[in-house]
């Protein structure tokens, strides 16, 4: 039995779809984090990128109604597994430490599919799309260096405090 392969135009309503529902399971979880974070850094870092995960919805909604397509559909099981080991490590009590590793999954996992979705844009001439796209990227990759920058010194003082090292 042949198969039809999806054209360009359909795979890239699919990896909106999947960011949005990425980016509406942010909203949700984002301040869960807000509340189990015990640094005033990293708090804010969290407030402030839930404020853009908002806006980085609506650039999807967006990017979507730009296509005829509705902010709906189905869920994004990658972003429902990685929110889940953050509610975890909430769960356990982990630290600022195990929130931030959290954190920087979703932004990378976040960087892949809008990278995947602004070359599809780029490709169809959606070059608005492209835009709203690219401006949500710029704001993954500057919260993956925040939560980058902000685990250094705990890492740092982690470090001085174990009693063995880590073999690997």
């Amino acid at each position: 039995m042949a198969t039809v392969q999806m054209s360009l135009q359909e795979l890239f309503a699919g990896e909106l779809r999947d960011l949005y529902s990425s980016e509406s399971q942010l909203v949700k979880a984002l301040p869960k984090m807000v509340k189990a974070a015990k640094s005033k850094e990293l708090k804010q870092a969290l407030e402030t990128h839930l404020a853009e995960t908002e806006q980085q919805l609506e650039r999807v909604k967006q990017a979507l109604k730009l296509v005829g397509e509705k902010a709906a559909g189905e869920l994004c099981k990658g972003m429902q597994g990685i929110v889940a080991e953050g509610e975890e490590n909430i769960k356990k009590n982990a630290g600022d430490l195990a929130l931030i590793g959290a954190g920087e999954r979703v932004e990378h996992y976040e960087m892949a599919a809008y990278e995947s979705a602004i070359a599809m844009a780029k490709e169809l001439g959606l070059s608005e799309a492209e835009e709203l796209l690219s401006e949500s990227l710029l704001e993954e990759e500057k919260a993956a260096q925040l939560l980058s920058k902000l685990s250094k010194p705990m890492l740092s003082e982690l470090g001085k405090t174990a009693s063995t090292p880590v073999r690997r």
